[in-house]
């Protein structure tokens, strides 16, 4: 597992796709059911109840329109023809005419209203969403994928778009439409009507089946896509990595390997619509010939007029029309299901790092850290830490050393709270770190890393991020002690100046003075440098000791460092082995020792032999 504060934007060459599986465990997660999401839905679409009235009203006149157009057939069929009643065609055409108008206005009105509905549920779901993504812990994006979890943000809250938006309305119109009319056609002839809803068993469990295995094949679908989505961004963003290896062909093929099991899944789901569609307009004329049959035997007996035989194929029809319906939007329902699988579970997955109810907010901390008796490993199999004890005092700066993997990032992650140890107890001034708000602890933690994180904007907003009610003068001194505005003013929009994804615009040691401006503007107590001069040349080091110089000032610090060129002055060097302190002292002390820092010393400075 990573141990960069980044890890979740890093780059990482592919991986292969999860099963659906709760966040965080082995077990797999029970599917959500249709029933569920609408549930859910409704949730949302109810703080809209004006809008849901004026819908459902607009449906409810459909529905009694519908019944006026079959009826008015009758009445031709049966009267006005027989009896020469030319002066009834007017108004018959008029009748016809209105009841198309009136229900060309009320769709387009029920339509209007239940997009809005759609739009406003989505935009509240898309927000709870990222919202929730963000109270989760850092461990939970070590385990996950930037790329899946954009996709469920983004592709699969946009499918729940299409069922929203349209499919529901339909849905609701269709079943008011079905019940009004089976109910008139029992009242017309319940024996016929028997008959013709004998077909509908057969259609339910027909998509059941067919249901079941096409909301599979979407899981496979969404899953797929988010795969997609994921190879793009590590790609993308290691673009140069790829082209320093002349690896662009390799990354063709495995992103051709992604969109080919997204093809082979979209193949699937319409191989079953097809099968799926005949089947249900087979049973739709199955119901046709029981009518026709039956009715003109009912005819033919005297026992039924033809206009009422006409009259009843026509709400056949309208009984018809909400199956035939639901068998073109079950596409879209069982593609939201499974959509909505994926967006609940993230949904679901509670936070590892969670504050006590009674919590208390941390005071100016003077900055004395003490970890007693800590033992931490990120997974069971992996100790970093054992039985570790390490005391940070206040106002001085104390450094870690030592091999990669010892755990000494793993110490500043267990500081900020990133992470929680198995067994044992940090405290900061006294206070246990689970006895205060996780917004208090890290107000007052600054961090300057190797690994430098800067957002797509001006140098301006990536200084403010440190303080984001801070004035412009604020933002000015920030930089100006972290000796960043000397470059910054030889730019031609100055702070305003776009620096690019990650920065991409700017050097590394212009990266790193904008991180400590950063910091210096959040004025934190606190303050962790994780080998945040490792990887620049003298010049910008040089720049950068004296920017950290003004950040150091009146703050308890801790150093990360294999260049021990950068923690001589340090006021104690702790040496970690294998999650344990195995020496400790000033520099002076430590190389009197004769041990660990100084094999360390010696490799870095080595003595030449001068006899």
């Amino acid at each position: 597992m990573s141990n960069n504060y980044n890890s979740a934007q890093s780059y990482r060459p592919g991986g292969g796709m999860g099963g659906m599986r709760k966040f965080g465990t082995g077990e797999k997660a029970k599917p959500a059911s249709i029933v569920s999401m609408f549930v859910r839905v409704y949730t949302h679409a109810r703080m809209q109840l004006p809008l849901l009235i004026g819908a459902v009203a607009c449906v409810i006149a459909i529905s009694l329109l519908e019944f006026i157009v079959p009826q008015l057939t009758r009445l031709t069929i049966d009267h006005v023809i027989p009896n020469k009643l030319f002066s009834k065609l007017f108004l018959i055409g008029g009748g016809v005419l209105g009841a198309a108008l009136l229900l060309g206005v009320l769709r387009y009105i029920s339509t209007s209203l239940i997009a809005s509905v759609g739009q406003k549920v989505l935009y509240n779901l898309r927000n709870d969403l990222y919202r929730h993504m963000q109270s989760l812990d850092v461990s939970f994006f070590d385990r996950n994928r930037t790329g899946d979890l954009m996709s469920r943000v983004t592709n699969d809250v946009s499918i729940l778009q299409q069922m929203i938006s349209s499919s529901m309305m339909q849905l609701f119109t269709d079943f008011f439409t079905f019940t009004a009319i089976a109910i008139y056609m029992l009242w017309i002839d319940w024996k016929l009507t028997l008959l013709l809803l004998a077909t509908f068993p057969f259609m339910i469990l027909t998509t059941k089946i067919f249901g079941k295995r096409m909301r599979s094949s979407f899981r496979t679908v969404q899953e797929s896509v988010a795969d997609v989505s994921d190879h793009l961004q590590n790609t993308l963003t290691g673009i140069r990595l790829i082209k320093s290896f002349t690896a662009e062909a390799y990354e063709s093929d495995r992103f051709a390997e992604r969109t080919q099991r997204n093809m082979d899944a979209n193949i699937q789901v319409t191989r079953l619509r097809a099968a799926y569609e005949p089947i249900i307009d087979f049973l739709n004329f199955l119901g046709l010939a029981i009518v026709l049959v039956f009715g003109a035997w009912l005819a033919m007996k005297d026992m039924m007029t033809v206009g009422t035989i006409v009259a009843f194929i026509a709400y056949l029809r309208l009984l018809q029309n909400p199956v035939r319906h639901f068998s073109r939007i079950i596409n879209t329902i069982q593609q939201s299901a499974a959509a909505y699988e994926r967006i609940m579970e993230v949904m679901d997955t509670n936070a590892e790092i969670v504050e006590k109810e009674e919590a208390i907010k941390l005071p100016r901390a003077s900055g004395q850290i003490v970890f007693n008796h800590i033992d931490f490993a990120y997974s069971k199999d992996s100790a970093v830490l054992k039985d570790f004890h390490l005391e940070l005092e206040a106002g001085k700066v104390t450094a870690l050393v030592g091999s990669s993997g010892s755990g000494k990032t793993t110490i500043a992650h267990l500081i900020t709270r990133f992470y929680d140890p198995q067994s044992g107890d940090i405290t900061i001034d006294g206070y246990s770190l689970k006895d205060i708000t996780l917004a208090s602890l890290r107000e007052q933690i600054g961090i300057v890393s190797q690994d430098i994180v800067l957002f797509n904007g001006t140098i301006e907003e990536n200084i403010r991020y440190g303080n984001l009610h801070a004035t412009d003068d604020e933002v000015l001194a920030a930089a100006k002690a972290a000796n960043a505005d000397g470059f910054i003013d030889s730019f031609a929009q100055g702070y305003e100046t776009q620096i690019g994804e990650r920065g991409v615009k700017l050097s590394g040691g212009q990266k790193q003075r904008l991180s400590i401006a950063r910091a210096i503007l959040k004025n934190p107590r606190v303050i962790i440098l994780d080998e945040a001069t490792a990887s620049l040349d003298t010049e910008s080091e040089q720049h950068i000791q004296e920017a950290l110089a003004q950040l150091l000032q009146g703050r308890t610090c801790l150093v990360i460092a294999h260049r021990l060129s950068t923690i001589q002055q340090a006021d104690q060097i702790y040496v970690l082995e294998q999650g344990r302190i195995v020496e400790n002292g000033t520099h002076e002390e430590l190389l009197l020792l004769q041990g660990r820092y100084n094999q360390l010393y010696e490799l870095q400075f080595p003595q030449t032999d001068v006899s």
